[in-house]
């Protein structure tokens, strides 16, 4: 019995998602509960499982397609057994090929039929764009692959057949123009660009510039890392961070809100869930610690690196990535010292953190030493945030830093 998988709605109204991997080709065999294939949404990448022991006998969608949310995703050849274990699924009738999900081909019968076809040509996006580029057309190629699919190969063979420029005169071998290539924005990468554009063109952002002298915080740090690491934990600068933001909101709530889309409401959060940009094979990634304000600075370091790790494995969950009220993006782990963050929206405000820099700074005895300075940008959204209260709320999460034995007294 050949049953068809049925492509389901795998997160809140999505309707599509991108077929990244498949995991078992077509005729072999698949246990149940083993991953078949990896597709991508416009959050995270989802791992589809069988959900039958067989034989995996069809895939509906190439690899780099766009499957549809209630189309079949491939087909799987069962037992009777199996099919007894499971009266609910549906038989593929055995009389009738099921149509294909992306689009229906006709094959040719013999070698001495005319290149052309009826129908659309069988051949993948790449494929397609190729052919577009190359000015060639798919119904008068004769495809080489499985079911007369049109392949790289059989596009680079036509264009090697057609006539070449004459050799100038003076024996100079001429090149061939460089080709374009022109690439869907699909998955998070789409994702991101609406959310940036929808930020950027409704929140009206101003940007408020400091330095921080995280010495004292930075020695505090490899004080402590052998104690994290006794627990297999990573321990960055980004819990102490977050832990002074959520110090700091306590007096300056204002920066823990939402305010709704007329501007005429504004919701004070109870919980400080802070996001951390994540820049992933995949794309911008957010996910949110949630309650930071509940945490010790080993759950935070925990949470941290367990969030990292999914991020760039591509298994961020859904949830992770919902209910942020403030976000930091750590460009200094890469590059550059002052940035200009877009907000993510619905939060009011995001920091940019830049790299540490060793720095020559006066002390108090007027003496010039060694510091190790850390640049930050504040992005805010000027519609509920003025520049004298960012100032503010700056200098008090700047304080708890530079002065982490501070951070004491406000702990709970």
């Amino acid at each position: 019995m050949k049953i068809d998988f049925i492509l389901p709605d795998i997160g809140e109204g999505i309707v599509e998602c991108e077929l990244v991997e498949w995991h078992i080709q077509e005729g072999e065999a698949v246990a149940e509960d083993q991953p078949v294939a990896d597709v991508m949404t416009d959050k995270a990448l989802v791992e589809i499982t069988a959900m039958h022991t067989g034989t995996i006998t069809r895939h509906y969608w190439n690899k780099g397609d766009v499957a549809k949310v209630g189309k079949p995703l491939f087909q799987i050849e069962v037992s009777a057994e199996e099919a007894a274990r499971h009266p609910e699924v549906t038989q593929v009738a055995e009389d009738a090929a099921p149509a294909a999900a992306t689009e229906a081909v006709t094959a040719p019968t013999c070698s001495d039929q005319p290149r052309t076809r009826p129908g659309k040509a069988l051949a993948s996006p790449a494929v397609r764009r190729m052919a577009r580029e190359l000015e060639l057309d798919l119904s008068q190629v004769q495809g080489s692959g499985r079911d007369g699919r049109v392949l790289k190969e059989d596009l680079l063979a036509l264009q090697g057949d057609e006539s070449r420029p004459a050799v100038a005169s003076d024996d100079s071998v001429s090149r061939p123009a460089a080709v374009n290539r022109t690439v869907s924005i699909k998955g998070v990468q789409a994702a991101m660009a609406r959310q940036m554009q929808d930020a950027y063109s409704s929140i009206p952002h101003f940007t408020y510039a400091e330095e921080l002298d995280v010495t004292e915080l930075e020695a505090l740090r490899l004080q402590l890392r052998p104690e994290f690491e006794k627990d297999g934990l990573r321990l960055s600068l980004m819990p102490f961070m977050m832990k002074a933001i959520a110090l700091a909101v306590q007096q300056y709530p204002l920066l823990n809100s939402r305010v709704n889309a007329e501007c005429t409401e504004i919701t004070y959060l109870a919980d400080v869930n802070i996001g951390m940009a994540a820049d992933t094979p995949m794309g911008l990634l957010v996910p949110n610690v949630k309650q930071v304000q509940h945490k010790s600075l080993k759950e935070l370091a925990a949470e941290i690196n367990r969030l990292t790790d999914a991020a760039r494995q591509g298994k961020l969950p859904p949830d992770s990535m919902k209910g942020g009220s403030i976000s930091i993006s750590n460009i200094g782990v890469i590059g550059g010292t002052v940035a200009t963050p877009i907000i993510n929206k619905p939060e009011v405000a995001i920091v940019a953190l830049g790299r540490i820099q060793q720095l020559p700074r006066f002390n108090s005895k007027g003496e010039v030493e060694a510091r190790q300075i850390l640049n930050v940008s504040w992005s805010g959204d000027h519609r509920v945030i003025d520049g004298a209260t960012m100032a503010r709320f700056c200098n008090l999460w700047k304080s708890y830093l530079e002065q982490p034995a501070r951070m004491l007294v406000d702990l709970r």
